[in-house]
């Protein structure tokens, strides 16, 4: 049988044994702080790679030092290069540093996130493929890597269930597992569920490896709402994807070696020589990455994400996702108040015909998802 299938019916026939559902109902005060603390982990974690994305250590390291900040990063950069320059056409470089922040500054990992709720907003949680196409025509006015070339085959009229194998190099990178965070939220103790989601949002662009990133980390946020350990949430994300898959083996390395794997450096200087010459914005190594820094850092959110950024690659994903990963663990009530405190309640955005989203209104919205998912 093919170890790396394509078809959800074959990967679920090579999974490993998991508890595909943990809760059975909602607890809706439990789920709300995990909830929050999932999602500031991950908007924190994302503002603070955003300005040093796939910098090298050493140039990170320079700018701590010439700006007399600590590395790795213990708060947003005090300063950073080309500050009136933009991002995503929208936000200047300065307004993801600790003085010029106000509200969530844009970034793709985090419209994504938001891209999921209007999804099941408008087509339910058992939305399909297609659905995703249609709402992408609707709200993105562009993309990066794989998901550029899907929207392009879009517009050119092929179908959502053609268009990210159409002349697409890149589909086993990252962009599909920086959207796996909204499939957790709605599904939260129900792994099983998240990765079905996932799989149906991430088959518009993406293939194989790049198809069981987004599950993976699906089902590991969804499980990561009921576990103690952020490591014990990644186990469970390995449940959902083929067991013999590259990306399983990948992560399974990466938990034999985690012991040895004390910080950033250590943990770069690994995946480089198990992985030389892979794209640096590939799912893999940088899953890899997002594993240590979960080891690394453990229930403290600041030693996550600061470590994690400080080990490169695309380190803006990394750390979004290892933020959601350990914020659904701890909640937001275990998060240091700086990295929240001028978000001011508003998110950034670049979708068309949504500038803005209030956090609270977010939050009530996710909320409302995973009720109706767990009723």
């Amino acid at each position: 049988m093919e170890q790396q299938p394509n078809k959800l019916q074959k990967i679920k026939q090579l999974r490993p044994n998991g508890p595909r559902r943990i809760w059975d109902k909602l607890d809706e005060v439990i789920y709300r702080d995990k909830l929050e603390g999932s999602l500031l982990g991950r908007l924190a974690g994302c503002t603070l790679g955003a300005p040093v994305e796939l910098w090298s250590i050493e140039d990170m390291n320079s700018l701590a030092n010439e700006n007399g900040d600590t590395f790795p990063p213990e708060d947003y950069w005090s300063n950073v290069p080309n500050p009136l320059e933009l991002r995503y056409e929208f936000s200047t470089r300065e307004s993801y540093t600790r003085d010029k922040l106000n509200g969530v500054p844009v970034d793709d990992d985090i419209v994504y996130t938001l891209l999921g709720l209007l999804i099941t907003e408008s087509h339910g949680t058992n939305f399909t493929t297609n659905n995703v196409g249609e709402s992408w025509l609707r709200y993105l006015p562009y993309a990066c890597t794989a998901e550029d070339i899907t929207l392009k085959n879009l517009k050119a009229g092929h179908s959502a269930m053609t268009a990210g194998e159409i002349d697409n190099p890149y589909d086993e990178l990252i962009g599909a597992d920086i959207r796996s965070d909204p499939w957790g939220y709605m599904a939260p103790g129900w792994p099983e569920f998240a990765a079905e989601m996932a799989y149906r949002d991430a088959y518009i662009s993406h293939r194989k490896n790049g198809i069981y990133g987004e599950m993976f980390f699906s089902a590991a946020i969804s499980a990561a709402f009921t576990v103690d350990n952020p490591l014990d949430a990644l186990k469970i994300g390995l449940s959902e994807i083929p067991k013999d898959c590259e990306l399983a083996n990948a992560i399974n390395w990466a938990f034999d070696l985690a012991p040895k794997i004390t910080n950033y450096q250590e943990a770069r200087n690994a995946v480089d020589e198990r992985f030389n010459g892979m794209h640096k914005v590939h799912t893999i190594n940088n899953a890899c990455l997002t594993l240590w820094g979960l080891k690394i850092g453990g229930t403290d959110l600041t030693k996550v994400i600061g470590e994690t950024v400080a080990m490169g690659l695309d380190n803006d994903c990394t750390a979004a996702t290892a933020g959601s990963i350990v914020g659904a663990v701890v909640g937001k009530s275990k998060i240091a108040e700086h990295w929240y405190r001028n978000f001011n309640d508003t998110i950034h955005s670049y979708l068309i015909g949504h500038p803005s989203f209030s956090i609270i209104d977010i939050l009530d919205r996710f909320n409302k998802q995973a009720s109706q998912c767990l009723q």
